[in-house]
């Protein structure tokens, strides 16, 4: 049963990750969801920016989950930008707003 899709766009440093829900999520459901493997897929080396509307506990499970990346970034539509929310890397400051997103 799919519960989430997800869309990502790869540039050269950042990698954007848009999500759609495909039902009201319930907390059992983060059981079913499959999201890429960024060693795997060759991404932990960018920074990634979540985009996407969902519980809160979703985008924690989200971040643990993407945590090998260089750095995650939220998207917030009032501000037009990603907020930095954690970072392995001198490049990328915790609360800096990306604006560039793609």
């Amino acid at each position: 049963m799919e519960v989430l899709k997800y869309n990502l766009k790869s540039g050269e440093k950042i990698i954007l990750l848009e999500f759609e829900l495909k039902k009201n999520l319930e907390p059992q459901d983060l059981n079913f969801i499959n999201l890429p493997d960024p060693v795997k897929e060759k991404f932990a080396s960018k920074l990634l920016i979540l985009s996407g509307r969902g519980p809160i506990w979703l985008y924690g499970f989200m971040i643990h989950h993407f945590h090998p990346c260089k750095a995650i970034a939220i998207y917030d539509p009032r501000i037009d930008g990603a907020v930095i929310i954690e970072s392995h890397s001198e490049e990328y400051k915790i609360g800096v707003v990306v604006k560039d997103i793609q």
